[in-house]
């Protein structure tokens, strides 16, 4: 073989070589588009839409923390992938490592990003005390349903349990910054965890707060309606609510959603007063709701169904 003939060879062995790696190694995830919504406190605004392939199930609010020392995530996206382009949003504002993620609740839009943050050193998973018995009881349903949701785009998605858990109140130290977190009473579930910034008055609600979109009862509907009481009395400055934009319009926010539950808790107590069936109750409580939320058609009449079931027996 000839010196020429010797350099073509290389050449196209390397070139293959690089042909072969390109298409073999996984595409690295685009960053998530974030809003520093105070300094230092970053959100990505989920869509209000169901979770589709095309999403991946960004349908929720979720972001991030940044202190001195490393960072909090709070909550992780409908997906393993959606989760990892989260993890690309992190980098792109610090290289600080991430210390905890925090799910304020079970609901997979919520928590299925985690798998993306796993291999993270030292990363602790945090959640409110009765998280993870509510995930495992659902993780083969919403397993499932990704699946068939958005099919191998669910590749890599997983249910990662807390490993740090949160009974009544605890504060996590990033740092310079202190993130105080609060597990609530039985309310949009019985796993609802808050977490508010202290430096910049941010709290982020979870699912404790839904703005435009229509709230999902999978909880308490009495329950709910107390902490909704609560959350004012917590004062912040700004909400990250769990779908919508809340900011510092919160109170309005929380008035709007109180009514809401209010007129479904008090036509579902007249209903039932008056001996009407639950499919009774179904077609006709909320009636006037309907225009005021996106995907009304989609949850109201679960809602009422839950709220029949929980004021049927109240004394």
């Amino acid at each position: 073989m000839t010196r020429e003939s010797e350099f073509r060879f290389a050449w196209r062995l390397a070139a293959a070589i690089f042909i072969a790696v390109a298409v073999e190694a996984p595409a690295v995830a685009a960053p998530l588009t974030v809003r520093e919504v105070a300094p230092g406190v970053f959100v990505h605004f989920g869509a209000h839409e169901e979770t589709t392939r095309d999403n991946l199930g960004s349908i929720a609010n979720i972001g991030f923390v940044v202190g001195e020392k490393c960072v909090a995530v709070v909550d992780t996206g409908g997906s393993a992938a959606l989760g990892a382009q989260l993890r690309e949003s992190v980098r792109a504002v610090t290289r600080l490592p991430v210390c905890f993620v925090i799910n304020t609740h079970m609901h997979p839009d919520h928590v299925f990003g985690n798998a993306a943050f796993s291999d993270e050193p030292g990363v602790a998973f945090v959640g409110h005390a009765k998280l993870g018995a509510a995930l495992a009881a659902r993780e083969r349903g919403y397993l499932d349903r990704l699946h068939q949701e958005i099919g191998d785009a669910a590749a890599g998605t997983r249910v990662i349990a807390p490993t740090l858990t949160v009974a009544s109140t605890r504060d996590l130290d990033l740092g310079g910054r202190v993130l105080n977190l609060r597990a609530w009473p039985t309310a949009h579930t019985d796993n609802d965890l808050t977490v508010l910034d202290a430096q910049t008055g941010t709290l982020w609600s979870g699912d404790l707060l839904f703005v435009e979109r229509i709230p999902s009862i999978d909880g308490s509907l009495i329950g709910w309606l107390k902490v909704l009481g609560e959350l004012r009395q917590l004062e912040p400055k700004r909400v990250v609510s769990g779908h919508g934009d809340a900011g510092a319009g919160w109170r309005a926010a929380i008035d709007r959603l109180e009514e809401y539950l209010a007129v479904v808790r008090n036509e579902t107590r007249s209903a039932i007063k008056a001996r009407r069936t639950m499919q009774a109750a179904v077609a006709e409580v909320g009636a006037t709701q309907r225009g005021k939320w996106l995907l009304f058609d989609d949850y109201h009449k679960r809602n009422v169904t839950a709220a029949y079931a929980e004021l049927e027996w109240e004394d």
